[in-house]
């Protein structure tokens, strides 16, 4: 067969077929491509960031969305809850378990020392800002905003540790110690507009040095001592005291039924000389010699032996006997 035959067997229909043909399932891929790019799911521990032209549009829930294919881009986020072992983090390149002592040592207020390591839990609370406030690859996204809170995380603590003494951090500064981390740690991310929020924060270990170890054990020892001796020194106080204080209750009680007693008694002995004093207003001298007699016989009721002499005698006879019976 000529290639003049040949040419001629190519019908223009047959090609306008076949290109039919083809831009029909180009047309169809394009369709499934558009399709398949014109929704997204979120997973149950995500959130979307969706991006229009670059610019963000909105926040996408859990669940099965649209979008505008080759428009729209859409960022997931991680809401789950992560835990960073502090004071190092993710920054920390040496093997988990005890870390060098050394490390983790920080200055008090009273210029000693504490081995502090504590934990902080957190959570993506701004889709958008933990995005694209400190935009890396998304790879290295969750890394970098670990990097940033172990740095926020150190800087608080160094700061809270260094405003108590080596005592309250041991002891009873602790829970304070917690909650002010935590604030403090979420207001500085908060300044950052990093999309973080700080779920919750645990001292873990917070110890003396092991150099000084032995001496702290001995002023515990010697506080814990203390604590009981005041212990027992207040349980004598709350055994005595309520008596104390009943015995002060019926002396003031007796004190005051006494005064009322003399009060009554005193009033009496007022109103018996008032009476007195009336009738020697009205008879002063048949009252004086009344007030004379009665007296002279109280008097004389405990006397045996009486002799009366006449005033008017000059001399010491005669007497007259009235000890002796009548002769």
């Amino acid at each position: 067969m000529s290639s003049g035959q040949f040419k001629m067997d190519i019908r223009p229909d047959d090609v306008k077929r076949n290109i039919g043909a083809v831009l029909i399932g180009l047309g169809a891929v394009i369709l499934l491509l558009l399709l398949s790019k014109s929704w997204y799911t979120v997973e149950a521990n995500e959130k979307a960031v969706v991006l229009r032209f670059g610019r963000h549009v909105s926040t996408s829930d859990p669940g099965l969305h649209f979008c505008i294919p080759f428009v729209d881009t859409v960022l997931s986020a991680d809401m789950r809850e992560r835990t960073i072992r502090m004071p190092f983090g993710l920054s920390d390149d040496r093997p988990s378990g005890r870390t060098n002592e050394e490390d983790v040592l920080m200055l008090t207020g009273d210029l000693n020392a504490a081995s502090v390591e504590w934990t902080v839990q957190w959570q993506v609370a701004d889709p958008e800002q933990y995005l694209f406030t400190f935009y890396t690859h998304l790879a290295e996204q969750e890394q970098f905003l670990q990097y940033i809170i172990t740095v926020v995380g150190r800087t608080v603590m160094n700061r809270l540790i260094g405003d108590y003494s080596i005592d309250e951090v041991l002891t009873g500064a602790r829970m304070e110690i917690r909650q002010e981390a935590r604030e403090a740690t979420q207001e500085m991310l908060d300044n950052y507009e990093c999309g973080i929020r700080i779920t919750d924060l645990q001292l873990q270990r917070v110890t003396p040095p092991e150099q000084v170890k032995p001496s702290f054990a001995a002023v515990n020892e010697a506080v814990q001592t203390r604590d009981k001796l005041e212990n027992d020194a207040n349980k004598v106080k709350n055994t005595l005291l309520p008596k104390a204080r009943a015995e002060r209750d019926r002396s003031i009680r007796s004190a005051e039924g006494y005064a009322a007693r003399r009060r009554s008694e005193v009033k009496g002995e007022i109103d018996a000389l008032m009476v007195q004093y009336e009738q020697f207003a009205k008879a002063p001298q048949e009252t004086r010699q009344r007030l004379y007699l009665e007296s002279m016989q109280k008097v004389l009721a405990n006397v045996q032996n009486k002799t009366i002499i006449d005033s008017d005698l000059r001399q010491l006879l005669p007497l007259l006997n009235l000890g002796e019976g009548s002769k």
